[in-house]
């Protein structure tokens, strides 16, 4: 019995030394990541490219393209509203919704935000405001790279949805 037990010992024994202590490598067998530990602490000032770029507000940029000056008169025109109503309803409302984001951001308000020039400059032309103005490019990027096409408006097509915004609250 005593052999028995002896043997039983040195077996499991056996089997610990063989078992325990190596580390078993593996060579390149596919591919591995290594991945770094990042600080996510950083500070945040007002109005800094980490803002949302839609709530960022900036009340003197005119943007790029051809409007130059603009002048809102103190009533808004209902006529040219409704103009700019139907022109959106049929050009813009694919990608912009009233309230809410959607593919754009939304345009309610945006007069509280942007002056009238660039946002009549981002209507009519999209891709130079996106290549050359540093607010549009950050729009680009908060809205997942999905560029503003161009509608091909008119001035005054642009101005009448221009009117239209501003009966947006």
């Amino acid at each position: 019995m005593k052999t028995k037990v002896k043997s039983i010992i040195l077996l499991f024994a056996m089997l610990m030394i063989g078992c325990g202590g190596k580390k078993e490598e593996k060579k390149d067998e596919g591919f591995s990541v290594q991945r770094k530990k990042t600080s996510t602490e950083q500070p945040v000032e007002a109005n800094t490219p980490s803002d949302k770029a839609s709530e960022r507000v900036d009340l003197t940029t005119k943007g790029v393209g051809p409007i130059k000056s603009v002048t809102l008169a103190p009533e808004i025109d209902q006529e040219m509203a409704s103009k700019g109503k139907e022109v959106y309803d049929q050009m813009c409302l694919a990608c912009h919704r009233i309230g809410k984001k959607f593919i754009g951001p939304p345009p309610n308000g945006i007069l509280e935000r942007r002056t009238p020039e660039w946002v009549m400059n981002m209507i009519l032309n999209p891709q130079e405001m996106v290549q050359q103005d540093p607010l549009a490019r950050d729009l680009l990027q908060e809205f997942n790279g999905s560029p503003m096409s161009n509608q091909g408006l008119t001035e005054d097509q642009a101005r009448a949805v221009l009117e239209y915004f501003r009966t947006l609250k």
